[in-house]
């Protein structure tokens, strides 16, 4: 293709043949035409070509027409196209001309009638007619001599069957409508000679002569003079565009009705059907030089000029004037007859100025081939100009005759001239697309190369204005071909050559088979990968030694694929099947159709409509040829499809094609700067990634092409298979070998280096997951998934250690771990290889793998590397997962593994309210006790303290006292602690605390003294009166230290009912007077434990026992060595409890040293009590009295109501 021009002035495309860019481009029909029957003659050339329904007929400038047949293709063959034989010679008859001068031009038309069945032949001025489609002579032998056109077929008739179809045939004085059917039956004839073009529609046709253009109304008989040809030529200086004037008619057979049979008069007559004009087309046509907008004269000058009212629809008949508009008419000086006696005016007395334009030199008259075609139901394009070499100008002319659109600018006048697109010939798919509804205009122009003159196909836009968009030129360049004339080798389309174009009546198949082989889908070949396929072909060319290995090597590899995925084995041909259906299927979209022939020498072409695959793809590929890659025209590319919506079937494969290659290409381009170390910008990285996404390309593809990646694609049991024409971009980067170090250096920024553009193009394909459309969904999605994981842990690598936080690269690959990955087992190898354990535990629970995800934990939690340190508190998490999940095994395993190594929280494990997993108290402790000894103690107190099971007390019992006895029996500063806690609180002055509460708020952080602590609660009654121990086996133990163990033995002596010696330990042993008032209270229960809530009445000894307890108290009392703390501990028991005490046995206690002051409380209370006590005997004493004389005054009021009773004595 040559340059494309655009209009104003913007830059000119440069465009390699090669690369087939263009709008249009051209396939061969035929080649080698035998235009000569005998090969003898040299200068015989085609002069016309016409094809229908497979029959391609050619017409020479020999007097021949020679008819092709056309063969189907081979329906195995995706490459192969119809080829054409001939089948016969026709040599038309025709008249011989009357003067020698006049030229012989062969075959000058052939016009094929497809509803009558018939074809027109025009041969050197003779029109005769023949039968289709084998061209057997028809309507005897009728013909018509003199003839100059044949053709004007109503373009708006449609494929209604009338009987016939009515043509114009143009002979030297006069247009005659025939209806061709079962013969040519004349139907009219319109006075205007010379006609050598027309195209009608409808009742309008739009003819042209040597010199001018014409628009006649075949049934009213009228005409409008539009405007010349060339506007140089002087025999058009009379022509008055616009005007409309009557032909006169002279027709056998017709019959006429009322109102064609009226007199046409243009003196004013009221119903003329007169056209008015909108513009003068002379002065129109004048000044063309570029093109221009469509006209639009003012209101003032449409009344002035008399435009007649528009149509009311296009192609109906014209219609008549309103009185009021015929009397403008008639008053308007342009349009307003002469009368035949008004005198012309006088000659100008002074002709000096016409003298002076007389001198002025002329311009020689160039005669201009006219061309007419109609691109819609409703115009006319036209073509006029000054001369062959000059520009040439297109006019639009509708139906009124009046100019519309805009102006159509060649380069050079053209030679010949066709329209395509929207209505006009071209094969729409159904529901049509956008490229086909585009209008252009192929016209055969020449130019002026640097290898001589030459003739090329101009193609230009005609259903848009200048401006408006798509109204640039292309150029089509013609094949090259072995000039006519001479020897030397010439480029097609030279002025040697006769150069043609034409819309033929139907549309040929053109098989365009690089449409196939880009879209069909084949396998890709990886480095690593060896198929069975392959295995196959060698073993058919190995010999005999080999190919029993390889068979047997074949079959393995089958089954093993097969038992791999649970499917059945592919058959042995499965390859070979796949192929013929792609093959297949290529072959149903490498069709295209075409209207357009050209023909040049002895060869003729398809004028093909570039299918958008084909044009966009030669894009991409110029854009390839670039060193480096021209990036900006592949996102070009992109750009321009991105808008588009597909209508068919193959334009959505082209489209989503494009995308894929384009994408394709800039990927690799990266890859490759980035192994030569250029700089990619952030801007074309992010286009790069963009399109990519949008690419949609089976991301496996992509993953080839770099490297370290290359190991995680799953080809799966059929390979991967993409479009042909993407085989090459995608093997080309596979020999560029890149590291992930190199992948990550192009920027400082981690957000923005190659890893992260690639991270971003799996996330999108990830979130495709479910889309019924994508092939191999299973193993794409593996390999997509392994290759994030990949991506992830080389980006994770480089953040510190911990957990992620929000919106990092850690949260992502969590997020991926977490949310159903594909590729497990290669997540697993890379998780390993990484050493992030922690990762591959949160993948193991995605899974529900529990056994997995604990063993992770543990070997982390027993000191294996992690490298990315996000296991906080990972103990904690154990404990929290064991109660989560419902394997008994998992949790007695881990549970007790985690109580040997963190006997209070692995405890919880068993003791958790909430744990999925039961135990029974007893299942646990025979457990602990056989694997985590150290937690037994843990779970002990859980249920004592914790449940307050109390069977389990005695076992705690003797855990403590193991703990305590054996340090003390080993550790002196354990006792020697004990002795000096002793002696502390026995040194501390009242009031002081209870020594429980001393050893509590004073507790050292043993081991043994907490455990210590826990024993005295157990043992002082802190579950109740129904908790009992062997209290006797205790002691025993406790026997070798009771000097170190006071505590312990006063409430083991209790236990015994040995108050005294508690007592006495209490007061002389300790020193806790107050612990020792309360043993006298609670009889020796419930001391050295935290009381909480009311002791049971049931615990509380009677008065009695009370009393006697504090009996003991008082001799102990008596028994302090220190007089002071005698005097006064004696003292204050008497005044507090002093109901408990007898005054004669505290009295003959008392030392007689001791002055009665000292005991006076005790006194004053005792003899309060006693007169007390005195004073309530006598009350009582009184009150019984009284009580027993009103019983006997009761009984004795009885017995007198009732009175005697006299019982018979027997």
């Amino acid at each position: 293709m040559a340059p494309v021009e655009a209009s104003g002035g913007s830059r000119k495309r440069k465009r390699t043949a090669a690369y087939e860019d263009g709008t249009y481009i051209l396939r061969s029909l035929v080649k080698d035409v035998p235009l000569s029957a005998d090969g003898e003659a040299s200068d015989i050339r085609i002069t016309c070509v016409e094809h229908w329904d497979g029959n391609l007929y050619i017409g020479t400038s020999a007097a021949e027409i020679l008819h092709f047949v056309s063969l189907p293709p081979d329906p195995t063959e995706l490459t192969t196209k119809p080829s054409f034989i001939l089948a016969s010679r026709l040599q038309p008859t025709y008249t011989q001309p009357s003067s020698s001068s006049q030229a012989l031009n062969g075959i000058q038309q052939i016009l094929l009638l497809p509803l009558a069945n018939k074809a027109c032949i025009l041969c050197n001025g003779t029109l005769t007619f023949y039968s289709l489609p084998e061209l057997s002579p028809a309507f005897g032998t009728t013909k018509l001599p003199s003839c100059c056109w044949v053709g004007g077929v109503d373009l708006n008739a449609g494929n209604a069957d009338s009987g016939g179809e009515i043509v114009m045939v143009s002979t030297k004085n006069r247009i005659k409508l025939v209806k061709v059917g079962d013969g040519p039956r004349l139907i009219k004839n319109i006075e205007h000679p010379g006609c050598l073009s027309s195209m009608r529609r409808n009742a309008f046709a739009c003819v042209a002569d040597a010199h001018s253009y014409a628009l006649l109304d075949v049934e009213q008989q009228r005409k409008i003079p539009l405007f010349p040809i060339s506007s140089l030529d002087e025999g058009t200086a009379g022509v008055s565009g616009g005007q409309v004037e009557a032909i006169s008619r002279i027709g056998p057979n017709i019959s006429r009705s009322a109102s064609s049979g009226r007199a046409v008069s243009y003196e004013g007559s009221s119903d003329d059907r007169s056209h008015g004009r909108s513009t003068s087309l002379g002065t129109f046509v004048s000044g063309l030089g570029r093109r221009q907008p469509s006209p639009r004269p003012r209101s003032s000058e449409r009344s002035n000029l008399e435009t007649p009212e528009p149509f009311a629809r296009a192609g109906s008949p014209l219609q008549a004037s309103s009185p009021e508009r015929t009397n403008q008419r008639e008053s308007s000086p342009e349009t307003r007859a002469i009368p035949p006696h008004k005198p012309l005016p006088p000659a100008p007395q002074d002709d000096t100025a016409q003298q002076a334009l007389d001198q002025i030199p002329k311009p020689a008259t160039v005669s201009l081939k006219p061309h007419i075609l109609s691109p819609t139901p409703t115009e006319f394009l036209l073509t006029t100009g000054t001369a062959p070499s000059e520009p040439g100008v297109g006019i639009f002319v509708n139906l009124d005759g009046d100019v519309v659109r805009g102006t159509l600018e060649f380069s050079r006048y053209p030679e010949a001239l066709v329209v395509d697109g929207q209505a006009f010939g071209a094969e729409a798919p159904v529901g049509g697309t956008e490229d086909v509804q585009k209008g252009y205009v192929l016209a055969i122009v020449g130019s002026d190369g640097l290898a001589g003159p030459r003739k090329r196909i101009e193609i230009q836009r005609w259903d848009v204005d200048a401006g408006a968009g798509g109204s640039g030129r292309e150029w089509l360049d013609l094949p090259h071909q072995t000039p006519r004339e001479d020897g030397d080798d010439e480029q097609l389309g030279r002025p040697s050559f006769d150069v043609g174009i034409r819309t033929t009546a139907t549309a040929g198949d053109i098989p365009l088979p690089e449409i196939g082989d880009k879209l069909r889908l084949v396998h890709l070949r990886l480095p690593s990968s060896r198929p069975i396929r392959e295995l196959r072909s060698l073993e058919e060319t190995s010999d005999s030694r080999t190919k029993g290995s390889l068979e047997r090597v074949s079959k393995e590899m089958e089954l093993f694929e097969a038992e791999e995925s649970g499917e059945e084995p592919l058959p042995r041909d499965w390859q070979t099947a796949r192929d013929r259906e792609e093959a297949s299927f290529a072959r149903r979209l490498s069709g295209i159709r075409s209207h357009t022939v050209l023909w040049c020498g002895d060869s003729i072409w398809w004028v093909v409509k570039n299918p958008l695959i084909s044009k966009l793809d030669a894009a991409l590929s110029l854009a390839e040829s670039s060193v480096p890659l021209d990036r900006r025209k592949v996102v070009e590319v992109i750009h321009s499809v991105r808008s588009k919506e597909a209508g068919t079937e193959l334009e959505f494969l082209s489209l989503s094609y494009i995308r894929q290659k384009a994408s394709l290409l800039l990927f690799a381009d990266a890859l490759t700067a980035l192994e030569s170390k250029a700089v990619i910008s952030e801007p074309e990285k992010r286009a790069t990634e963009d399109i990519l996404i949008e690419g949609s390309v089976d991301p496996r593809v992509v993953l080839t092409m770099l490297s370290p990646l290359r190991e995680e694609v799953l080809e799966g049991r059929q390979g991967i298979w993409i479009h042909g024409g993407l085989i090459q971009v995608a093997e080309r980067p596979l020999a560029v070998q890149l590291t992930f170090n190199e992948l990550e250096a192009d920027n400082v920024n981690r957000n923005g280096n190659f890893l992260s553009l690639l991270k971003r193009y799996l996330m999108a394909w990830r979130r495709k997951k479910g889309f019924g459309s994508i092939a191999d969904e299973k193993v794409v999605f593996q390999s997509v998934d392994a290759a994030l994981i990949h991506v992830l842990l080389q980006l994770d690598s480089h953040s510190p250690r911990g957990p992620g936080r929000p919106a990092s690269v850690r949260a992502e690959l969590n997020s991926v771990v977490d949310h159903g990955l594909e590729s497990f087992d290669r997540a697993v190898e890379l998780l390993e290889r990484y050493r992030r354990l922690y990762i591959l535990s949160r993948l193991y629970q995605s899974r529900k793998m529990a056994s997995k995800v604990l063993s992770t934990w543990r070997r982390i939690l027993d000191g294996e590397p992690d490298d990315g340190g996000e296991f906080v508190d990972g103990e904690n998490e154990v404990r929290k997962y064991l109660v989560k999940i419902r394997d008994a095994s998992l949790v007695e395993e881990f549970g007790t593994w985690l109580a040997k190594r963190n006997p209070k929280l692995g405890v919880r494990v068993f003791a958790d309210d909430g744990s999925r997993v039961k135990f029974e108290p007893a299942q646990v402790v025979r457990l602990l006790r056989r694997e985590s000894p150290d937690a037994i103690k843990e779970y002990l107190e859980h249920l004592v303290f914790g449940k307050n099971n109390v069977q389990y007390a005695n076992d705690l019992i003797a855990y403590y006292l193991d703990t305590v006895l054996s340090v003390l029996e080993t550790s002196d500063t354990a006792r020697s602690t004990l002795a000096q806690s002793y002696e502390s609180y026995r040194a501390l002055r009242p009031p002081k605390p209870t020594y429980h509460q001393f050893i509590t708020d004073n507790a050292i952080g043993e081991e043994w003294w907490h455990n210590r602590l826990r024993l005295l609660q157990l043992l002082g009654g802190s579950h109740g009166v129904g908790f009992t121990y062997d209290a006797p086996a205790i002691l025993g133990r406790l026997e070798p230290f009771q000097q170190e163990l006071v505590p312990e033995m006063i409430i083991l002596d209790g236990r015994q009912a040995r108050h005294e010696r508690a007592l006495h330990l209490l007061t002389h042993g300790l020193g806790d007077y107050d612990t020792a008032i309360n043993y006298c209270l609670l009889g020796g229960s419930s001391i050295f434990h935290p009381t909480s809530g009311p002791i049971p009445a049931e615990a509380i000894p009677s008065h009695e026992e009370q009393a006697q307890l504090f009996d003991y108290l008082l001799f102990e009392f008596l028994g302090i060595e220190d007089i002071s703390d005698r005097v006064e501990r004696t003292g204050e028991l008497l005044d507090r409890f002093g109901a408990w005490y007898d005054v004669d046995h505290v009295l003959s206690l008392i030392p007689d040293s001791w002055s009665v002051e000292l005991v006076s409380g005790f006194l004053v209370s005792a003899f309060r009590r006693l007169v007390r006590e005195k004073s309530e005997a006598m009350i009582a004493k009184a009150l019984s009295g009284a009580e027993n004389l009103k019983v006997s005054a009761d009984f004795i009021g009885k017995c007198e109501r009732v009175g005697p009773k006299v019982e018979a004595v027997e």
